[in-house]
């Protein structure tokens, strides 16, 4: 055989004998489930944070704070709705378009007044823990060229809404629109008005009948009532149960869940479900798919006053997760008005959080660079009152902000697609590392 043979076999040999090598961050991820203790360990923790959830009192219910914005205290400063029926809406809008006649009949024309949800008449009340609509009133007369065809949009709103009423059915904001596309415009302008209109009213937007389409989902150890069929939410498949896009229709909720996990996405949901991750740990699991509807608001709200249970957020380590958990936690500047029915101030920030980037050590290849959007996005989050109230959410967003790198959930795939429920999620259950 010739020396170049020998040396060509020789390599083959060595190459074949060499193994993969495995990073020091997967070897790392990996040995962090030796860390794990047994499940009746960790579902010990969870039960003492439940009992302690149960006995705690709800934030933002001190009593000066409820009598500072009780809806029949004229000296109130913000504006509160509440739910109401159909014959006291209805009521109300015969009265207010019974003074807009006579208005017309005396020969002054007719005139809204509108509550005005500007953004400087949006403030956050740390006492309340949530944004709130400060009362301040501006006229929408049918006489002035400027304001003529948003009285005239107001008006038809209004009947349509008492229309609704009066049928005693739930339409969507869409059906709304295409009943007067002409008018409208777009849709942008239909429901900026129906808002107006709960304002006006001083009811909530789901006392008017008219609702978003469905978008919520929920899965998990929850029972409940959908129009009077009995709903088993660990019967649903990967998928879930679609959150009903008029909670009143929701009734008899049970449950044997010691939290309530709130997830932003759609991928991480679906990854929850399928590995059953509620039947280890007993949880109730629901998301919006993203930016939150008046529905998943509303549901999660009812979940946490009538069970009485912890909540738990999982959101990407990025701006905007932080936004989208602001906003089930204090409301938005959009619906200040309602923000009392809306928000969950409680909620406890679970993951994945800028720290977690290093604490785990996602690979750099699963990190993105931060834009100069998401830092602007993230700056301004900083300025935010409800921010500075939390020590621990400001140390975070300067992590971010100093790293300039965010990470989706699914960055946690890079170790093995069930990681999120075989370790992250188990691990930072049982060191309760949320803040």
């Amino acid at each position: 055989m010739s020396e170049k043979k020998r040396r060509a076999g020789a390599a083959a040999g060595s190459s074949a004998s060499k193994k993969p090598r495995v990073s020091s961050a997967t070897s790392y991820a990996e040995s962090l489930r030796t860390k794990l203790r047994p499940d009746a360990s960790i579902l010990a923790t969870l039960r003492s944070l439940a009992s302690a959830c149960s006995k705690s009192k709800p934030a933002g219910s001190s009593s000066s704070a409820s009598k500072a914005l009780a809806e029949d205290d004229p000296a109130a400063s913000y504006i509160v709705v509440a739910d109401q029926d159909s014959a006291s809406v209805t009521s109300r809008i015969n009265r207010l378009v019974l003074a807009a006649a006579r208005s017309i009949l005396s020969g002054r024309g007719f005139s809204f007044a509108v509550p005005s949800r500007a953004s400087s008449n949006q403030v956050y009340l740390p006492d309340l823990d949530r944004i709130v609509l400060v009362r301040r009133e501006s006229a929408r007369p049918f006489a002035n060229v400027a304001t003529a065809r948003k009285a005239t949009i107001t008006a038809r709103v209004l009947s349509l809404v008492h229309a609704v009423l009066r049928r005693g059915i739930h339409v969507t904001k869409r059906d709304l629109f295409y009943t007067d596309v002409k008018l409208f415009g777009d849709q942008a302008q239909s429901d900026a008005v129906l808002d107006d209109v709960s304002c006006m009213l001083g009811c909530t937007r789901s006392s008017l009948h008219v609702v978003a389409s469905e978008k919520g989902v929920v899965v998990g150890r929850l029972t409940f009532a959908d129009d009077g069929d009995r709903i088993d939410c660990t019967r649903m498949g990967v998928g879930g149960k679609a959150i009903p896009p008029n909670i009143d229709r929701v009734s008899g909720i049970e449950s044997d869940a010691l939290f309530i996990l709130l997830v932003e996405k759609d991928a991480a949901f679906m990854r929850l479900a399928e590995d059953r991750f509620y039947n280890r740990f007993p949880c109730i699991i629901l998301t919006a798919k993203g930016q939150p509807d008046v529905a998943t608001r509303l549901f999660l709200r009812r979940l946490k006053v009538e069970l009485k249970l912890p909540v738990l957020a999982l959101v990407d380590s990025d701006p905007y997760g932080l936004k989208i958990l602001s906003v089930y936690m204090c409301g938005s500047k959009n619906m200040s008005y309602d923000s009392a029915n809306l928000t969950t101030p409680d909620i406890k920030w679970l993951g994945v959080r800028p720290s977690d980037l290093d604490k785990y050590r996602v690979p750099e290849q699963c990190r993105l660079p931060m834009t100069d959007h998401d830092i602007k996005v993230g700056k301004e989050l900083l300025e935010e009152d409800f921010v500075k109230q939390n020590e621990g959410w400001v140390k975070e967003l300067e992590t971010m902000l100093r790293t300039r790198q965010k990470a989706e959930i699914q960055a946690l795939s890079s170790f093995g697609f069930q990681y999120l429920t075989e370790v992250y999620l188990p691990l930072k259950l049982q060191q309760q590392d949320w803040i």
